[in-house]
């Protein structure tokens, strides 16, 4: 996403801000309302500063301006999601906590579906996906998948199954008659979600 990139100016004066972490992550927050209501190439610079109450200047200084803030974005993602992916957590848990990130910011949702709608990938993404396949792979040898699985497809329809309670919410609430944004459907979604990954074993 090839961006037009302007010399960074210092905020001066009034602009320059006391805690700078903290606006960098008010700023980040508000771009990922934006990008995630708007995608990419709706988003507008101006209307990620209102949101942050931020002078856009600061966005220009703290991140080069909209790919930088994009980048930022992609990279928050992937921290959070390695966090979530613990090595020693049970995969039920670890898919129930994707669903969970979906459902309780669904900005993020919105923003992985805008990406996949128009076909971008980030530097890095591909080995980043190849990845949490390898960790299918290696909880497959430790008995967790049946091996007649293949762990690339396998996760490919668990991360689906995390973005639907986002992507298909009229789907989810016909087919079980409560609003996919309802607590009463997140919780029975989330369960049946871990109950379903319990299978992937196999007889034992």
């Amino acid at each position: 996403m090839p961006e037009q990139h302007r010399p960074r100016r210092s905020p001066v004066g009034g602009e320059r801000q006391r805690d700078p972490e903290r606006t960098k992550e008010r700023i980040l927050d508000a771009a990922l309302a934006e990008f995630g209501e708007h995608g990419f190439a709706g988003a507008r610079i101006s209307a990620i500063a209102r949101r942050a109450q931020a002078n856009q200047q600061l966005i220009s200084y703290y991140f080069g301006g909209k790919d930088g803030l994009y980048r930022a974005l992609v990279e928050r993602w992937r921290a959070l999601s390695a966090g979530l992916n613990r090595p020693d957590a049970p995969l039920d848990e670890v898919v129930a906590a994707f669903a969970h990130v979906g459902d309780d910011q669904r900005h993020w949702a919105r923003l992985l579906i805008w990406q996949a709608l128009a076909g971008e990938r980030d530097e890095g993404d591909a080995d980043f996906r190849r990845a949490m396949v390898d960790d299918l792979r290696r909880r497959q040898a430790a008995g967790e998948i049946a091996a007649d699985l293949d762990p690339a497809y396998l996760q490919l329809a668990l991360f689906g199954a995390a973005l639907a309670p986002t992507l298909l919410a009229g789907f989810a609430e016909d087919f079980t008659g409560l609003p996919a944004g309802s607590p009463e459907f997140l919780d029975r979604y989330r369960d049946q979600l871990k109950r379903l990954i319990g299978h992937l074993a196999g007889p034992q």
